[in-house]
């Protein structure tokens, strides 16, 4: 039975390079956030109305914690904590409700606290995460307070690299990715003007998204200006918060409109630091830091003794190290953290990152802090256990002016290949860099609007017909493209040529994407002659064509062609991009695409880990082109069946799709869809079916219940139950399939095709032929319409249809239809193609069944000639075939021809079976029975013995199996004339039968019958006439009473009664 799965999968197929844009086809989407990634829940079910005093609570909080949610019924809390799994959550709690439900949440992962309002402590210790609060508005405030500036402590944005032993020095001084695209952040919000329209964006930002209480935005409205910065940054309200949950998740959208705070923030930071310069006397001096890190985090920092690590957010400091080990002390209240206490010397004529003593400033007078701008870097000189106790070690840290010398390359050609743009069109293609499309194209639009620059309109159409692209929007990207050619061609200086080519190529690439490939390889060779002509010197672009003409060969399937552009593109980048370019990794990614698709394996997997090794090292870790490398070399090892490496790698892109979308996107459902199919691969059919059941419950949430992908994870369902034996089951899920795929789909369309074929499979499981023969000729009305009539597809059909007839006896029909599906396979295949085996034996079993043994012997035989040359000497396929063979000859009474097919077939049977198999006991039967009708008696006994000593083994002593060997060796000794010895076996038949079947079975009468032929034989006839009487009245209840064997018994007792008398 054919079965087709044809759920979306991610894309593997070689991707576009673009000069002026990522180079990866792929949309980012940026996952629902609150204001930050912590918030905080009060659970009151006393009152649906908050008091007084429940009131002036909840708005101090809200000047604390921007997302407060109230609940008022206990399980919709439950259900709300155990769906949040992206955030930290802090719950409130009346003493009333704390021992009830506390065992049913404690151990919720993204719980981090629970406060416990009472007047005296009443919860047992055994809760680690509960405090005991009292009731005081100021008292919860405070708690609060202290555990959000905790938290935030714990959870700033570090940059290191484990080292791996063996590498060298040369990865001590490596940074993460995510510290190269902060800093371009920076760079770019710091050279932009602001003005006061800024300040009322950002206001009307948080006013729209609820972040932070409006008593708190109002008063930042009002009061704030760039001299107030700092103290903006230390006053506990939504400020401080709100920046650093956005520089540490590079939220784009707050971070933007954030810029002018960014920089104000900055630019007093460096003011101070100027003005403080002199005062430290060119000595070195210490700072501290108290805070908690997580055991993995921990694991890096203490692998990277001797290397570098930077903060990528604004960074707290204390001269006071008291109050940097409270800190660091307190964060071990948390399950699996580590206290650091880190001890950071400060050279201040290191003047890479400014800092400044903000006492003077900040909104806490007393505090001794010491405020770093952005990106400090430091070198990790020592780590230490100060407290063998508790996790609580000391960090020795130094204020260094190093960097990651190829990550530093790396940041200054992302800059060279904007350094003619503006701020906001570098903002733009960063933002393309990280795959914000949507936020990119808000921006290019806003940049139309405001010029009358027509050139500069014409470079904004380019980047938006590409922001389309990405989103799948094809024609307004062409249109967007178009409206750039057209102001490009307006002019004849050289920097427009390069934009006419690049605006050529990237209508090529949404031509691509179309599938237009003659229409795509145009306009790239368009650009292809004016990079030639006009341009040559511009070999980034030259390298970019060759790419992206490669693509398109690879997608027409002229691999050889595709792997030739590829490798002179490759050498191109190679020649003039960094070592670590993403865009590097593009084409070594597309290089492993084609090597893939011919089925080069280990070259495949070679160059999809080099472009694995570049992305790790170039792109943040939740890149989507890190998913895409993922994804390629987990579809290598699948396709080389090394499931349990595959398995890992998808893992991986499901880890980024569940940190970087919602829990309903697509993207998420097809990655748990690939997990499936994996699990399918391994037979572990239950975590296939619960990974499809996720995939199916997110497309449920997100698309209409029409959707052709729905039909698509409802099949793979039913084909998940199909393999677990569950008919019935899949059955439901493929007709489900169907019911949607009929309403999404043209009548004649070949999914539909592929479900008729399944849900008929399915009536052929449970033995329902009628409805079987009905949906596959349903399956074969649409092949016959869409296919050509030498299409695959048809021979399958017309062989399903064929096994369906067998089965229901109609041996005719069968032979007809499987003789069709063999002359198109006969058209299709070389004449000792495997694939026409089954054709051979289908239509060999058919001629068996009517008899026609000379004509099924000669389609035996033709599959015999193809199997032995293409399995090995003891395959289980051979062992079938001989037997085939073999019954042909015996059933011709051929048995001197029949005999070695039998033994081949037995010998293969004995070396690649157990020995308590069914098939060997089956081979040992064939054999006695072939002895015994060439009257060879004492083989046939042999061999039947054999087959009575597996068959106890396998089956139960009264299972009915044994009555047919028992017979078998009864009748031999019948033969054999030992008639006593033949009773004794006929006996223990009819023991079993009498247990087993109802008192007036056939079989049963049969056994009466033999027994009392024994007793003739050995002369007690009557015992054989009691014997034949059952015999009799079993067969006379049963069989009509004119029916010939009731004759034959009659005479058996006639005959024992005149013996009986003489």
């Amino acid at each position: 039975m054919n079965q087709e799965n044809f759920a979306k999968n991610i894309s593997t197929s070689s991707k576009v390079v673009h000069p002026m844009t990522p180079s990866s086809s792929d949309i980012f989407y940026p996952r629902r956030r609150f204001t930050q990634d912590f918030l905080l829940i009060w659970l009151n079910i006393d009152d649906n109305r908050l008091n007084e005093d429940q009131e002036n609570l909840l708005a101090q909080l809200r000047n604390i914690v921007n997302d407060v949610h109230i609940f008022t019924q206990r399980d919709e809390c439950i259900d709300f904590l155990t769906d949040i799994n992206d955030m930290k959550v802090y719950l409130i709690l009346e003493d009333t409700l704390a021992q009830q439900i506390l065992p049913l949440i404690h151990d919720i992962h993204q719980l981090n606290v629970v406060y416990i309002l009472q007047n005296e402590e009443s919860v047992s210790k055994q809760w680690t995460k509960a405090k005991n609060i009292d009731t005081r508005v100021r008292h919860v405030c405070d708690y609060v307070q202290r555990d959000m500036k905790q938290y935030n402590q714990d959870s700033i944005a570090m940059s290191f690299v484990q080292i791996d032993e063996g590498i060298g020095n040369k990865h001590l001084d490596q940074l993460e990715p995510s510290f190269m695209y902060t800093q371009l952040f920076k760079e770019i919000l710091l050279e932009m003007e602001y003005d006061e329209n800024s300040l009322r964006d950002f206001v009307s930002y948080c006013r729209k998204h609820n972040y932070g209480s409006t008593t708190s935005i109002d008063r930042f409205e009002n009061e704030y200006n760039n001299k107030s910065s700092i103290w903006w940054y230390t006053f506990p309200s939504f400020i401080y918060s709100l920046l650093n949950s956005a520089l540490r998740m590079l939220e784009v959208d707050t971070i933007i409109h954030m810029a002018f705070y960014i920089r104000d923030l900055h630019s007093q930071i460096a003011q101070l630091y100027q003005q403080q310069l002199d005062t430290y006397h060119e000595k070195t001096f210490l700072v501290y830091r108290g805070q908690g890190m997580s055991l993995t985090d921990f694991d890096k920092l203490r692998n990277t003794k001797g290397g570098l690590m930077s903060f990528n957010n604004f960074l707290s400091t204390s001269k006071n190290q008291d109050v940097a080990l409270v800190l660091a002390d307190s964060a071990l209240e948390k399950i699996d953290t580590v206290g650091i206490f880190f001890q950071i010397s400060v050279n201040p004529t290191v003047s890479s990152i400014p800092f400044a003593s903000i006492g003077d400033v900040s909104y806490f007078k007393t505090e001794e802090e010491i405020l770093f701008s952005m990106h400090s870097v430091f070198r990790i000189d020592e780590v230490k256990r100060i407290n063998e106790d508790r996790l609580l070690y000391q960090v020795d840290l130094r204020l260094t002016s190093d960097d990651d010398e190829e990550l530093r390359i790396l940041t200054n050609r992302i800059r060279e290949e904007t350094v003619n743009e503006t701020e906001w069109e570098r903002l733009g293609h960063l933002l393309l860099e990280l795959r914000q499309v949507n936020k990119a194209e808000e921006l290019y639009t806003v940049l139309i609007e405001q010029t009358s620059n027509e050139t500069k309109k014409a470079f904004y159409y380019n980047q938006l017909g590409y922001v389309k692209n990405n989103q799948g929007d094809y024609e307004k990207a062409i249109e967007y493209h178009e409206r750039a050619i057209e102001n490009y061609q307006k002019s004849d200086r050289t920097v427009h040529f390069n934009n006419l080519a690049i605006a050529n190529l990237n209508i090529g690439l949404t031509y691509r994407n179309l599938g237009e490939y003659s229409k795509a390889l145009s306009f790239n060779e368009k650009s292809l002659e004016i990079c030639e002509r006009i341009l040559p010197s511009n070999e980034h672009l030259l390298g970019t064509i060759l790419n992206n003409i490669a693509g398109l060969y690879d997608n027409m399937g002229e691999y050889a062609k595709a792997i030739l552009f590829y490798e002179k593109s490759s050498e191109i980048f190679a020649k003039v991009l960094p070592s670590n370019h993403p865009r590097l990794a593009t084409s070594y990614n597309n290089i492993g695409s084609v090597y893939r698709n011919m089925e080069n394996h280990s070259k495949a997997l070679l160059f999809h880990n080099k472009a694995l090794q570049i992305r790790q090292q170039s792109l943040p870790p939740t890149h989507p082109d890190l998913v895409a490398s993922y994804h390629n070399i987990a579809g290598v090892y699948t396709s080389t069946e090394e499931y349990s490496k595959a398995l890992s790698f998808y893992e991986k892109t499901t880890e980024i799709f569940e940190k970087t979308l919602p829990s309903n996107h697509p993207d998420l459902a097809i990655s748990y869809n690939n997990i499936a199919l994996l699990y399918g691969k391994m037979k572990d059919y239950s975590k296939s079916l619960s990974f499809y059941e996720k995939s199916l419950k997110i497309c449920q949430q997100t698309l209409p219940p029409t959707h052709i992908q729905l039909a698509a994870f409802h099949n793979n369902i039913g084909a998940v139950y199909e393999k677990m034996g569950e008919y019935s089951k899949a059955l439901s899920s493929y007709e489900r399939a169907l019911d949607i795929a009929q309403k999404a789909l043209p009548s004649n369309h070949f999914h539909l095709a592929s479900l008729y074929n399944n849900i008929a499979g399915m009536y052929d499981n449970i033995g329902d032929y009628t409805k079987a023969l009905l949906f596959y000729e349903k399956d074969l009305e649409i092949c016959e319409k869409t296919f050509s009539s030498d299409h695959p597809s048809l021979a399958i059909s017309y062989n399903n249809i064929g096994l369906t007839h067998y089965n229901m006896g109609e041996y005719a029909k069968a032979i007809s239809f499987y003789e069709k599906g063999f002359q198109l396979r006969q058209k299709m295949f070389p004449p000792n193609h495997p694939r026409l085996i089954t054709s051979y034996n289908n239509i060999g079993a058919a001629y068996s069944k009517i008899e026609e043994y000379s004509k099924a012997l000669s389609y035996y035989e033709k599959a015999l000639e193809i199997e032995e040359k293409v399995y090995s000497s003891g395959s289980p396929e051979l062992a079938t075939a001989y037997y085939n063979i073999g019954l042909m000859y015996f059933n011709m009474k051929e048995y001197s021809k029949a005999l070695p097919f039998y033994e081949k077939e037995l010998e293969i049977c004995e070396k690649t079976v157990p020995l308590d198999h069914f098939s060997l006991s089956v081979s040992y039967n064939n054999m006695g029975l072939l002895y015994r009708n060439i009257k060879q008696y004492s083989e046939s006994l042999s061999f039947y013995e054999k087959d009575l000593e597996v068959s106890q083994k396998i089956f139960s002593a009264t299972d009915l199996q044994l009555v047919n060997i028992y017979n078998n060796i009864g009748e031999v000794y019948n033969d054999m004339g030992e008639y006593s010895k033949a009773l004794s076996y006929y006996e223990k038949a009819l023991e079993i039968q009498q247990k087993t079947v109802p008192p007036n079975h056939l079989d049963l009468a049969h056994s009466f019958n033999n027994i009392g032929a024994m007793y003739t034989s050995l002369g007690l006839y009557e015992k054989a006439i009691l014997f034949y009487e059952q015999a009799l009245n079993s067969f006379q209840n049963s069989l009509p009473s004119d029916h010939s064997t009731i004759e034959i018994v009659q005479g058996n007792i006639e005959f024992a009664k005149r013996r009986n008398r003489k």
